[in-house]
């Protein structure tokens, strides 16, 4: 029992919360963009010339994972790791926890959606190369919610309703 105290401490709580924040949206990243490469792969084959339109579309998913960069470094600026460092009680930590979770689960789960969006807009080009402004606001749009959870989890870091180290 006590090597479970000495684990779940507040600030481990509060880290594991940063890290998923920028682990889950980067795995998703990673697969979204993974998704758009196969698709610009073949279209690449048939005509390189497209190979700007395909980057731009394959560039779309990587974004959550910076977005989840972002929100990490918030929370461990937040919980003072980079300077005047206070040790989180269990409360505190579970907080910063809860508050990466919205961000962390949308994140992974629409940059790989949006990975699929482009891959279809890889499609598009392919066959109407003078679409690619409809490719991307397709992508875009799913983007959209991952913004809006990054807002959640970035108002709860922010307006936390407690003093660190008080």
């Amino acid at each position: 029992m006590e090597i479970l105290t000495q684990i779940f401490t507040g600030t481990n709580l509060a880290l594991l919360g940063a890290a998923l924040a920028v682990a889950l949206p980067c795995m998703g990243s990673a697969k979204g963009v993974s998704l758009v490469g196969e698709a610009s792969s073949g279209l690449l084959t048939e005509d390189p010339s497209k190979f700007g339109k395909a980057l731009a579309l394959q560039a779309l998913p990587m974004t959550q994972g910076v977005y989840g960069l972002v929100a990490a470094f918030l929370i461990l600026f937040r919980i003072g790791l980079f300077g005047g460092f206070v040790e989180l009680t269990v409360f505190q930590g579970t907080y910063f926890l809860m508050a990466a979770i919205p961000y962390a689960l949308v994140g992974l789960f629409s940059a790989v959606r949006q990975g699929r969006v482009s891959a279809s807009g890889i499609n598009l080009i392919a066959k109407r190369g003078d679409q690619l402004g409809k490719a991307i606001t397709s992508a875009a749009l799913v983007e959209t919610y991952a913004i809006f959870a990054l807002l959640i989890t970035l108002l709860m870091v922010f307006m936390c309703p407690f003093t660190l180290g008080a």
